[in-house]
This record gives C-alpha cells, structure tokens and sequence, in this order.
C-alpha cells in the first residue's frame, strides 16, 4: 500500500472517490482505468455502480472487467433508481454495509471505494449523506463534463453560465442547474473528449466553467486516462467549502433532486431477440434521434456479423460501436472454432436454459433523455429489427447493406 492510501486510511474510514457527471460523460470509461491503475497497483478496491436505466449497462461493462464483480463480492450495482433520490441513498447505504461486512468475501476492507453516479444524479444528497458517515470518509468528487457537448451545446461553455443566470432569476430548474450544480460541488473539474477539440477552444471551455467552482483545478482527460495517484494525493473532499451551496440548495431539495427538474429526465429500454437492420438503424441514428436524447446504450447484433455482441454508445450527437464479445451462439456455429468437445459440450449446455430464439443473441438497450423525444427515438428503433420476411431472407442466405464501420473498437 503506498504512503497517500496509508495516509488516507489513517482515520480508519474507508475513503470514498466518487465520478460524478452528465449523461455521456465518460465516467465508465475513467472507472475502468482506474480499476486497471488500482489492480496493477496492488490496491484492494470495491465498486458501486448506479445506473438510473434497468438494464444495468454500466454495471455489466465494469464486471467485464474481471478486476470486480458480484461475484467476487467486491462490487454492486443499483440500478432503475437516481442514486440522489431518497430510495437511491437508502440503496446506497445498504451497499456500503455489504461492501464492508464480513460476509463480503474475507473480510478484508478495501483500500478505497469508487461511486459512480448515474448521469442524472445531483451532488448534493451524496455531499450530505457522506459528510457524516461513520465507516467511509468521501475522498475525491471528480466532476466530469463532455468537452464537445459544451462547444457544441453551450457556446464553449459561457452559454451554460447565461442559462444558469437566467434560471436563477426565473425560479426555473432543468438540465442546465443540474450540470452547474455537478461542476460547483466536486474538488476536481474534469474535461472529457478534449481531443476532439482545437486547444485553443479547449482553453475558452476552461475559462467559461472556472467561475462555477474557482477553488478547484481543471484537467483535460483522453479516454479516462486519469492517474490514479494524482486522485489519491488530491486534499480531502472540503465539506466546509460547499456549506454555504448545501444550505442553499437544501431549501430546496424536493425540486433538486426531483427527475421533474431535469427537463423531465426519462429513460426508456428497449428489448428484442431480432437483429438490427443496418441500414435502418444507420438512417434512424442519423436522421431521427433528436436533442433531447442525451443517452442511448447497450447491447445489439447485426445479421452480417452476428457471431459479434457490440455495444451501441451514444452521447448527445456522437456515436460509437465497440465488440464487447462473441455470443456463445455464434461461436457454436463455427465450425472450425478451436473448441475443444468438453468446451463445445459445456456451452451447449449454458444455451439449453438460456437460449431464445436466437441462442444468446438479443438487442438490449437504454435510452435517456426528454420524454416526448425519447419515445419517438424508440418508435422509429423498433421499427428496425428485421421483419418476419427479411429473416427468413437472411437464413436462406440473404445479405444486407451494412454502412456501420467493419473495424470496431474492443472493450476490454
């Protein structure tokens, strides 16, 4: 154990690192690395991950890694619930005390504790609730906000600070309060998707965000690339520093952290055991997800490629597909698969209770934003899985135009 978690730990409270931030942000992607930091570093560490859809994306992503699981009782997921609501922290609480019993695997208590909030989580219930906590100490509040989305969305920024200003005056809450409220109750700004962006704007981002927190520090992050040990050496969470912002928002509180104050935040899944379409479902990304969609994700197949479990990754416009893995179906039909018979007997068996009309291959996805917006997004996503007609097409050989690219990123 290095010097900063001995340290850290010296008041025998677990520390706590929460990774806060809007929808699309990036935060799995930063706990993923830090999962890897901690366990190339030797550190015990456990996980809580919050996903406000029910499907749990998030959660399958992080024990994908192999570093935490369920499993390996050193991870929990709360999903189909906003950690800052009232039930949310009930869960929360409940999850901190598995994590740190005994019948938590051996009993060994980790050396810190990653939180990552679901994207439409408000700060100020998590302040609360960890300021007093008598187990774990809060740490680090990382605050990580989309570079692009404010270029793009916010005037570089200074847009969000004209809204907020405009809202304060009006008594109005949405989705511009909640990213304000993000950024001014974290210790550490963090920019995501800098790369995509001159650094000349990524400077003006920085100048326009400074005003809602000036104490703390800014850092531009490339794909989660943050160092685990500059997060561990930051100062301990200053809950004197946001007293003043607690007390104000308090009064407040019901309207805070109701999903009515976010623009009406919904979440919609979407689940089917036919493949996409590649072509419709290019044209309905392209041509029909709206602005009010600020997140959509999950798993899919694709005919053409259907030996591949992809992950659709979507944040305001931009959109990526990684492989995630083969589906157990797909690896089964190759014939010249490397499988021993023991292996082939043994995934067979795992499909014979599990297995739907396509084996293990089904299209599970999320997703989030303004109601109206998100369940016209879903109608016309419906629409592109594969017809009775077209299956039976495809099976008899049948190919389809696929303008997805062929080279896919893959999620480790």
């Amino acid at each position: 154990m290095s010097d900063t978690v001995s340290t850290m730990k010296g008041g025998k409270r677990i520390p706590l690192i929460i990774l806060n931030g809007f929808l699309g942000a990036g935060k799995t992607t930063l706990l993923k690395s830090l999962l890897v930091q901690s366990h190339q570093r030797g550190y015990s560490v456990a996980v809580i991950v919050n996903d406000m859809s029910e499907l749990d994306v998030d959660g399958v992503l992080i024990a994908n890694t192999e570093i935490v699981s369920p499993q390996r009782q050193n991870m929990v997921s709360i999903a189909a619930d906003n950690i800052s609501s009232d039930m949310g922290i009930t869960k929360l609480d409940s999850a901190i005390t598995r994590l740190l019993s005994n019948e938590m695997g051996s009993g060994n208590t980790p050396d810190f504790i990653l939180l990552e909030t679901s994207g439409s989580s408000h700060p100020l219930p998590l302040v609360r609730y960890f300021r007093d906590h008598p187990q774990v100490c809060l740490h680090a509040f990382l605050s990580l906000v989309d570079a692009v989305m404010l270029h793009e969305d916010y005037d570089d920024g200074y847009g969000l600070i004209t809204a907020l200003q405009q809202h304060l005056e009006q008594g109005k809450r949405s989705v511009v309060n909640l990213l304000a409220e993000q950024l001014m109750f974290c210790n550490q700004m963090i920019l995501t998707k800098h790369d995509r962006l001159p650094r000349e704007t990524l400077a003006d981002i920085g100048t326009a965000i400074h005003p809602l927190n000036p104490e703390v520090g800014i850092v531009a992050v490339p794909w989660g690339n943050l160092d685990l040990e500059a997060v561990l050496a930051l100062p301990p969470y200053d809950f004197h520093r946001v007293a003043r912002l607690i007390d104000e928002l308090t009064e407040d509180i019901g309207t805070v952290c109701s999903p009515a104050s976010h623009s009406a935040l919904s979440s919609c899944v979407i689940q089917d055991e036919r493949p996409f379409h590649p072509q419709r479902l290019w044209d309905a990304y392209h041509h029909h997800m709206g602005s009010g969609v600020y997140r959509s994700k999950g798993f899919f197949w694709l005919p053409g490629r259907d030996d591949l479990a992809l992950l659709w990754n979507q944040a305001a416009g931009s959109i990526s597909l990684a492989f995630i893995s083969y589906w157990k179906s797909g690896v089964l039909e190759h014939t010249d698969s490397p499988l021993t018979a023991e292996e082939r007997q043994a995934l067979q068996q795992q499909l014979a209770t599990s297995s739907g009309r396509f084996g293990d291959r089904r299209c599970d996805l999320t997703i989030i934003g303004e109601k109206a917006e998100i369940e016209t997004f879903a109608t016309v996503l419906r629409q592109c899985f594969l017809t009775e007609e077209e299956i039976v097409w495809w099976k008899k050989g049948g190919d389809f135009t696929d303008p997805w690219p062929r080279t896919v990123v893959h999620m480790q």
